[in-house]
């Protein structure tokens, strides 16, 4: 699975000219499923997002997760987008090929399966819609920009 986090300020998904999605400070999380991915690439994913220390404590170093955001205890919010363009391969071209992302089946199940983990282990949470024409709407903090990447395990370690 492939993610890129930016830290925000704030950020909302909109369909069809209504909100669907929103929080404040913490990531939006956009994210694709390639090719022979699983639900433990999504839990990898997870894992390694919401403990990336990557927000400001009081000396203003880059040493908090999005669990621990503030010394109250208020954890971060986290907008999570399926962005399938993410598998974008340009090495052909001009025009992308996207031919390494999952199918749409398998693309939604692990998208649904990574939203449902991370509702189980974090909140706030809030989701784009998989599938729609969506408007990204955020307030970049930095900017801070990760780009994650979680293979998916070899045939030969399945």
């Amino acid at each position: 699975m492939k993610a890129v986090l930016q830290r925000v300020n704030q950020a909302r998904v909109v369909v069809k000219g209504e909100v669907i999605g929103e929080i404040g400070q913490g990531f939006l999380m956009l994210v694709c499923a390639e090719q022979g991915d699983a639900p433990a690439q999504a839990d990898k994913l997870l894992a390694k997002v919401l403990k990336l220390r990557v927000f400001a404590d009081e000396a203003g170093k880059m040493n908090r997760s999005l669990q621990d955001l503030d010394g109250q205890g208020a954890r971060g919010g986290l907008l999570i987008v399926s962005q399938f363009t993410l598998a974008a391969d340009v090495s052909g071209g001009n025009r992308p090929s996207f031919t390494g992302a999952a199918d749409p089946a398998l693309g939604r199940a692990l998208y649904e399966h990574l939203v449902a983990q991370a509702q189980r282990l974090h909140a706030p949470v809030a989701t784009g819609q998989f599938g729609a024409d969506m408007q990204v709407h955020l307030v970049n903090d930095g900017p801070v920009t990760i780009p994650i990447h979680i293979p998916a395990a070899s045939p030969a370690s399945r």
